[in-house]
């Protein structure tokens, strides 16, 4: 189904849920609205068509002479912003997502730089929950690139936790996950950690 279709279908069903929450929808605040939350919502949700692979087949080769045998050195990218839509209110949560992975040595694929966000991207544009969120890069790291580690750390603010329930205003949550030698040698994630407060540090000052 096509986007247009899509929001022909969406819009008189908003314009009934506009009705069930008291509102007219004839009046003039409203009146557009029932389109232009049919094309809120699909924007929120574009990532469900969208395969990541269209992002991460866009490989280079590291020079062998560049990346010894033996190398545990990481590329790191932080501070990726996003938002998303949480599954269980439709409220947005929005943050930062830390990724490094370690290249394979044999093949010493690499992506570019940018496409890192766009995997990111794509599955924020999804509903979805954190913790799902943060498996989903990684895997797609793992599963596209073959890197020998990978880590994703996520940290968010979710506006179901600011506006409704408990009302905490600055509470953030943080998940992470790990591949391959990330998983297997502490000492890496050490390293990762330490970059990160390095760079928390440093733009403090």
């Amino acid at each position: 189904m096509e986007n247009q279709e899509r929001k022909e279908k969406l819009q008189p069903l908003l314009r009934e849920v506009l009705k069930l929450l008291g509102e007219d929808p004839n009046r003039d605040g409203l009146l557009n609205t029932p389109q232009r939350w049919a094309d809120a919502l699909l924007t929120y949700t574009e990532g469900n068509h969208i395969d990541p692979q269209e992002h991460l087949n866009v490989i280079f080769r590291l020079d062998e002479g560049d990346y010894p045998q033996d190398s545990d050195d990481m590329i790191l990218v932080d501070n990726i912003e996003f938002t998303s839509t949480c599954e269980h209110h439709l409220a947005p949560f929005r943050g930062v997502v830390h990724i490094a992975y370690i290249p394979n040595n044999l093949s010493r694929a690499i992506t570019g730089l940018s496409k890192l966000s766009r995997v990111v991207e794509t599955f924020a544009r999804r509903l979805q929950v954190q913790e799902r969120l943060t498996q989903k890069i990684a895997n797609a790291l793992d599963e596209h690139l073959k890197p020998l580690g990978v880590i994703v750390v996520v940290q968010a603010l979710h506006y179901c936790m600011v506006s409704r329930g408990v009302q905490q205003r600055s509470s953030l949550s943080l998940t992470t996950a790990r591949r391959g030698l990330f998983q297997e040698r502490s000492d890496l994630e050490g390293k990762f950690q330490e970059y990160l407060k390095l760079r928390m540090d440093t733009s403090k000052g």
